[in-house]
């Protein structure tokens, strides 16, 4: 698999606007774009560092899975995505190797990327997910 770089990290919390003055006032980073994904009752805010982004991710419906992981766990790092050429190419050669996939085939996930995610009980628990490089 050809990773070209941490695409973004995605940081689960309660609520985009109560955590926008410490990533912007605080750490200085500008929110860039806000979307709602609404296929993944999620809302997200982005900001760029270098050549990664975090990736906030709020729920918008209590049964999504960023509500359930912060009922859970709570605020915090959610997963770690990394940029491949072809998702849906990554994703059947991490299946041919023995990994547990929550999506088989890309779906569209913010800003209009494919993306695919890889369980976490294959991951040493991090929820991993693959996405195409933003240029393809």
């Amino acid at each position: 698999m050809n990773l070209s770089h941490i695409e973004h990290l995605g940081i689960a919390v309660k609520s985009i606007e109560a955590s926008l003055p410490y990533y912007e006032g605080i750490l200085g980073l500008k929110c860039y774009n806000i979307e709602v994904v609404e296929d993944q009752k999620v809302k997200t805010a982005f900001f760029q560092v270098g050549q990664t982004k975090i990736e906030l991710l709020e729920a918008t419906s209590e049964d999504s899975t960023i509500a359930k992981f912060i009922e859970k766990r709570g605020e915090g790092i959610h997963h770690i995505a990394f940029a491949v050429p072809d998702t849906n190419e990554a994703l059947r050669e991490v299946e041919a190797k023995g990994v547990a996939l929550i999506d088989k085939q890309a779906r569209k996930g913010a800003e209009g990327l494919n993306i695919g995610f890889l369980h976490p009980k294959s991951t040493m628990g991090v929820l991993t997910e693959l996405c195409d490089c933003k240029d393809k």
